[in-house]
């Protein structure tokens, strides 16, 4: 069984589409291309997915409180797109978030595919002023997804939710090597935020956390606007890792992906003999939400 993976983490610019097709065409350039350097995991951002509004109405396109419901008009075809691309390209694909309808809520939901189809999903659990205040977009039921893939598992901690310890110790514990972490950020400040809580999830639980994130502006959307951002691959700094913790990261604000191999066996190595025993020192912690249990769910891909 292969010990590695090579992943490609997407610097994400929102882009205006003519139309569906015009979207799909631009989405499988993206997909070749990583598929061409290697890479068998592909990350997007979140929020990558509201490019789409951008073939809605004038009157949607300005308000963002429409925007939200219709936005889920557009999952099921959405999700087609990925279950081709997908087997097309024989790669994993962790698709742009897309904000969805369901018991009412407006959710934050990324989808993940395999050349086998839709592996499923993941919600967000944290959400931000701006999300809970403005749009709408409320916690999702708290549910974490591992995803169990030949070469390993991962898990999902969607921006915000990777400022937090929780889920990515519940992930760890419940055999994540790997916390992928697709961000939408505006500022400096914010894309700061993320980053710091990548590497301090990757220190805590000795596993690798990689961020993706868009960037550039779009002015004609008033949800993604502006965008702050840069693609990163973060270890613990321990044994036959990176001293600083920092394997990759591309320069702010340049689109495209940043590829990197990822050898599990390190990790396997810095848990069973490690500097430090962060891994096994985090099972002694007690982390829980108040008034709400997290279950884990699993999802072979």
């Amino acid at each position: 069984m292969p010990k590695s993976v090579t992943v490609a983490s997407a610097q994400y610019p929102i882009t205006h589409h003519a139309d569906f097709a015009a979207w799909h065409e631009h989405m499988e350039n993206w997909v070749s291309d990583a598929a061409n350097k290697g890479a068998e995991l592909l990350l997007f951002p979140e929020y990558g997915a509201m490019e789409l509004v951008s073939i809605l109405s004038p009157e949607i396109q300005c308000d963002i409180l429409l925007q939200v419901a219709a936005m889920d008009s557009f999952k099921e075809s959405f999700c087609d797109v990925f279950v081709k691309l997908a087997s097309k390209y024989n790669v994993i694909i962790v698709a742009p978030s897309l904000p969805v309808v369901a018991d009412g809520k407006h959710l934050n939901r990324v989808f993940v595919f395999s050349p086998k189809g839709l592996a499923g999903y993941q919600d967000k659990f944290f959400m931000t002023r701006f999300e809970n205040e403005d749009w709408g977009i409320k916690s999702a039921p708290k549910v974490l997804t591992i995803f169990e893939a030949s070469w390993g598992k991962f898990g999902i901690q969607i921006c915000y939710d990777v400022e937090f310890g929780i889920g990515s110790q519940l992930l760890c514990h419940a055999g994540a090597s790997l916390i992928l972490a697709p961000s939408c950020t505006e500022t400096i400040r914010g894309a700061t935020r993320v980053h710091v809580g990548a590497r301090a999830r990757a220190l805590e639980n000795q596993a690798y956390v990689t961020v993706s994130q868009t960037v550039g502006n779009a002015e004609w959307s008033p949800a993604v606007d502006i965008n702050y951002g840069y693609a990163a691959f973060y270890s613990t700094p321990d044994r036959d890792l990176p001293e600083e913790g920092i394997i990759a990261f591309k320069p702010p604000q340049q689109e495209g992906w940043l590829v990197q191999e990822l050898d599990f066996s390190h990790i396997e190595e810095v848990r069973r003999d490690g500097h430090v025993f962060n891994f096994n020192d985090q099972r002694r912690i007690i982390t829980e939400l108040f008034g709400e249990a997290v279950n884990i769910q699993y999802a072979p891909i």
